[in-house]
């Protein structure tokens, strides 16, 4: 099996066409990063959402929680009633 290329510099000229090879190279990983980030920095948004969504639910549910406790009389001691 014999080498492609004799010397990097061979590799990297593509033998004259290099202009045109390492442009469709870029061109296809340059998007490929891009929709890497752009899911990592959706990720993150959407877990920071839940997370806002979840804190906000368990918020509400402490405030009805308090309201029904406040609502409902407090047990009075028995000493207490007959005074």
């Amino acid at each position: 099996m014999s080498v492609a290329f004799n010397s990097w510099q061979a590799f990297f000229a593509m033998g004259g066409y290099a202009f045109y090879v390492w442009l469709a190279v870029a061109a296809t990983l340059l998007p490929l990063l891009a929709l890497l980030f752009h899911t990592l920095w959706q990720r993150k948004q959407l877990l920071a959402e839940v997370s806002r969504q979840e804190s906000r639910e368990r918020r509400i549910r402490q405030s009805q929680k308090s309201k029904q406790q406040a609502a409902t009389p407090q047990s009075v001691n028995p000493r207490e009633k007959s005074l």
